[in-house]
């Protein structure tokens, strides 16, 4: 199925125009991970063949959009809560396609003068995330590794962006997951902190089978056919990744029961088959 041509009524016959957003060097032909997610969220940075591959997993899971969008909800209520308390500069690693109230977006809402280095590995995700923030000031895009925190740390765009004197909020939402027990992520968040300045806080959300063990085993069998296998872990797990931070109120809990905007509001939190918490280090 070629996804340059119509799914309109009536077959495949017609071609379709390449969208504006999407830079030349991106291959129209194959789902993206990142464009998916956005379909997830209800953006409008995706294509059919996204749409495609959404469906499919809807269909095994079908609470996977409330799940996708509580992990954003987490995001932006953890981004205003630290601009509130002065942070300038927030460092997003696996951030995917910037759309759909983003760090960027939230964050000057509050501060206009907020700096935000988007990283991520997946080479369609920073196409786009350049292409969409072209002409932002303070905002970069960065190529990396989330298991190469050195790198990440030592690129000179992050370099000339942030203030090694200031404290920087790195967040790691819902990245950790696809990093396996082999490539040590309790490591690769030590490596990051041993970076930082005084003050800087780690805002974390991680998937979980504890709460929905019934559909666990199909989740990870789903996501063992991508790129990007799955590998969920429990709470105390989870909890391991914040070794050298405090956490902070409420602690490590269900996504949606972090610090909710409408706390009676979430009456099956653990449906949400993820947790999430923000740290300081000192």
């Amino acid at each position: 199925m070629n996804p340059w041509q119509s799914s309109a009524p009536g077959g495949w016959g017609r071609i379709m125009r390449r969208p504006d957003w999407i830079p030349a060097e991106v291959d129209l032909s194959r789902p993206s991970a990142a464009r998916v997610y956005d379909y997830y969220l209800g953006g409008s940075h995706n294509l059919e063949v996204d749409r495609r591959m959404a469906r499919e997993a809807i269909s095994l899971w079908p609470d996977l959009p409330t799940i996708m969008q509580s992990n954003r909800a987490f995001l932006r209520r953890a981004v205003r809560y630290l601009v509130k308390r002065g942070f300038v500069q927030f460092l997003d690693i696996g951030s995917g396609i910037p759309t759909v109230g983003n760090v960027h977006e939230v964050a000057r809402r509050i501060n206009p003068q907020a700096r935000v280095v988007y990283v991520d590995n997946d080479p369609v995700a920073v196409a786009h995330s350049r292409a969409i923030l072209a002409g932002q000031e303070w905002t970069v895009v960065v190529h990396a590794d989330v298991r190469e925190p050195d790198t990440i740390l030592n690129d000179a765009s992050v370099r000339k962006m942030f203030d090694p004197d200031l404290p920087v909020a790195v967040l790691m939402v819902a990245v950790l997951h696809f990093v396996p027990d082999e490539d040590d992520p309790v490591g690769v968040v030590a490596r990051i902190r041993e970076h930082l300045a005084p003050g800087s806080h780690l805002v974390l959300s991680h998937a979980s089978a504890e709460g929905r063990p019934e559909v666990a085993a199909s989740h990870r069998e789903l996501y063992s056919r991508t790129p990007t296998p799955m590998t969920m872990r429990s709470h105390a797990e989870i909890e391991r990744l914040f070794d050298g931070f405090q956490l902070i109120k409420p602690g490590l809990v269900w996504l949606p029961l972090w610090r909710p905007d409408d706390p009676g509001a979430n009456q099956h939190p653990e449906r949400t088959t993820g947790f999430a918490g923000v740290g300081v280090t000192w």
